[in-house]
């Protein structure tokens, strides 16, 4: 029994497939492997990227995470602080209020007369 490709004037080598159908397929996949590897390739250093840049928005977002904290801090401080001047004698709170919109209506006067 004979198959087609196989017989007395197949080469050794080739296992029976004829050099012109074999070769061409096995160009075809080495195109196609090769393409798949810079693709890889691409999609790994962007891969990368994007871990460095994940890294230091992250390093970011902790700066200011913590920059937050401080201020928040700074605040409540603030607000304890007007707080307990609310809670005094109220006449000494207008007492200030007075002297500070005596020294704005003066310093305002002195600007506009230097000019």
């Amino acid at each position: 029994m004979r198959r087609a490709g196989l017989g007395d004037g197949a080469a050794a080598g080739n296992y029976g497939y004829t050099n012109s159908g074999y070769s061409v397929y096995e160009e075809e996949n080495e195109r196609l492997t090769e393409s798949l590897r810079t693709k890889v390739s691409a999609i790994k250093s962007l891969s990368i990227e994007i871990g460095t840049e994940v890294k230091n928005q992250n390093k970011m977002l902790s700066d200011m995470d913590n920059d937050f904290d401080s201020t928040g801090g700074l605040l409540g401080a603030t607000m304890g602080r007007l707080r307990m001047l609310s809670r005094g004698s109220q006449t000494k709170l207008l007492c200030y209020m007075m002297l500070f919109a005596l020294f704005v209506f003066f310093v305002t006067y002195w600007i506009i007369k230097l000019r």
